[in-house]
């Protein structure tokens, strides 16, 4: 069980520098299992832009860059257990992959693939592109999960701005009324798209909203991946085992947290957009100088768990393991268009139905390069 923190004080572990900060506590993770993790965030940064250029290129459609939150999404997702589950919104690519997902998987997705939003035999939900929706998907999951006794965890992405939607309150009183073991994780990138984080609530922590609802807040470093870990473990470990609530309250203690991790996106909301708009080059070199690998990487060559042989074989395995992802996804036979019209209920409806026949008389009449097009 965590201790309660206050979610005025930010948990934090590394300094800018990949200094130990004076007082933290370094959570126990492995030499193995530190240096996974920073490949992880390696890869996604590569990934990420390269996935750009797809996008740039023309062979892939808009994508949302994820530069900037890999200590977020890599070190919340391995905190998990094999039987947790992850509810995703559209960025995070790094987390899907920490829980299995194949890289070509998340570029079919972008690239117009639905076959490629259906991860097998990993407990990651489908993309959630709607803001916030996910969240009420997740409190339901978790409270299955509740009543029919399964040991797992749900961990819920989502951005600041989501924290505006109805379904934000929604899913979190529910979870507070019903005690569910969900961990929901606020991606506080600063800009919700255009909007700023001040636009979106007055009050000052996103993280102190959890009391409202009758559970704990938490900030943290979210570009700091020692201490995401941290913070994100403490809350698994109370959505599966609250233990006892303090001497001040009966009962045991609530499950549900919510965890704020103060980030920034270093590019753009999605490849549709133009970040140059709404803020300007010296907040994001500011922000740059709290790049999260860099940290790790200071830290982990502090300790001797990386020098430059193992840094650049690390580059060089990442740079191919994207290289084939990408020839993957482009080798994959994209769907036919009609194929649009089968998953969207259970069965197809009537006016499904004929949303199908009206484009199958338009492939008639124009052709498929035409039509697409």
């Amino acid at each position: 069980m965590s201790t309660h923190r206050d979610p005025r004080d930010r948990v934090q572990v590394l300094d800018e520098d990949g200094g130990v900060r004076e007082g933290a506590t370094v959570p126990d993770i492995d030499e193995d299992s530190l240096t996974e993790m920073y490949r992880e965030m390696r890869l996604a940064r590569h990934f990420d832009r390269r996935a750009v250029s797809l996008q740039r290129q023309g062979r892939m459609g808009t994508y949302p860059p994820l530069s900037g939150q890999e200590a977020a999404q890599v070190g919340s997702a391995m905190a998990l257990a094999d039987e947790d589950w992850i509810f995703p919104s559209y960025r995070e690519h790094a987390a899907a992959h920490v829980r299995g997902v194949g890289l070509d998987s998340t570029l079919r997705y972008w690239m117009g693939d639905e076959r490629g939003n259906d991860p097998d035999d990993a407990n990651v939900f489908p993309v959630a592109v709607p803001i916030a929706t996910q969240i009420l998907h997740a409190t339901g999951a978790a409270w299955a999960a509740d009543l029919t006794g399964d040991d797992a965890a749900f961990l819920c992405y989502f951005g600041d701005g989501a924290t505006s939607e109805g379904d934000f309150h929604e899913g979190l009183n529910f979870a507070g009324v019903f005690d569910v073991p969900a961990v929901f994780f606020c991606n506080n990138n600063q800009w919700a798209i255009s909007v700023p984080r001040e636009r979106q609530s007055a009050s000052a922590t996103l993280a102190q909203k959890a009391h409202a609802y009758g559970f704990e807040g938490v900030l943290v470093d979210g570009m700091d991946p020692l201490a995401v870990y941290q913070v994100t473990s403490d809350a698994v470990s109370k959505a599966k085992d609250p233990g006892p609530a303090g001497d001040d309250a009966p009962g045991r203690a609530t499950r549900p947290t919510l965890i704020e991790a103060i980030q920034y996106r270093f590019g753009a909301h999605t490849t549709a957009d133009d970040p140059s708009v709404y803020r300007d080059d010296d907040e994001v070199e500011r922000w740059k100088r709290k790049d999260p690998i860099p940290r790790l990487e200071a830290y982990l060559r502090e300790r001797g768990i990386l020098d430059d042989e193992s840094v650049d074989a690390i580059g060089e395995s990442v740079e191919s393991e994207v290289a084939s992802a990408i020839d993957a996804a482009e080798r994959t036979e994209r769907p036919a268009p009609a194929e649009m019209f089968d998953h969207v209920h259970a069965e197809r409806t009537e006016r499904l139905d004929e949303q199908a026949a009206h484009l199958e008389r338009l492939r008639e009449r124009y052709g498929d390069e035409e039509l697409l097009e």
